[in-house]
């Protein structure tokens, strides 16, 4: 995000957000690599409580759909006290440790140099369900888009198989259907007694 530039943050705010490899070097360069980077984020989600709406891993480059978490989620002792600078600094903070944590699990790995990422990435805040609706489609077509498959769903670093066939990838999505499914699975079972 560029330097002295202000955003308007809410608590749940949902944020398209892009950041790329350094210098736009395709350093995605093996299978492995974009498994690394979605068990990173998935690891984040849950560290930061975010909720994941979609994401596309490309060669150089990274898209994600995400909210920023509640304030009962920012560990601060009144969670009604917590200021949109809190909000801010807990989005920025979730993807600064999902780039450090994945560069230094990567490194390990691989020998690669400590600097995979561009320092800054872009964030857009989005207004309304059609904006959402955009960026998502948008993100799941990157890769037909350059050339890389004939079909969003041949993509396997997308998270468009989650929307097209209610597939579980390795990133908890959050959508209408696992939204149903996770209240269905806390309701108290009904028995029917037979007549």
């Amino acid at each position: 995000m560029p330097i002295g530039l202000h955003r308007y943050h809410q608590s749940q705010q949902t944020h398209f957000l892009t950041f790329s490899c350094y210098r736009r070097e395709a350093r995605f360069a093996s299978p492995e690599t974009y498994d690394l980077f979605l068990q990173c984020l998935e690891d984040m989600r849950r560290r930061f409580a975010m909720c994941v709406y979609g994401y596309v891993v490309m060669p150089e480059h990274v898209h994600l759909l995400v909210s920023e978490p509640g304030r009962s989620t920012l560990g601060v002792p009144d969670p009604a006290s917590a200021t949109r600078a809190d909000l801010g600094k807990t989005l920025a903070s979730a993807i600064r440790d999902l780039k450090v944590s994945f560069s230094k699990r990567l490194g390990r790995q691989e020998g690669q140099p400590s600097s995979f990422w561009q320092k800054r990435y872009y964030d857009r805040n989005l207004r309304d369900e059609h904006e959402f609706r955009l960026k998502l489609r948008y993100l799941h077509r990157n890769p037909v888009k350059r050339g890389l498959v004939n079909e969003p769903g041949d993509w396997k670093w997308s998270s468009f198989r989650h929307y097209a066939l209610r597939e579980m990838g390795p990133v908890e999505i959050e959508s209408e259907w696992t939204a149903r499914d996770r209240e269905l699975s806390t309701r108290s079972p009904v028995f029917l007694c037979p007549g």
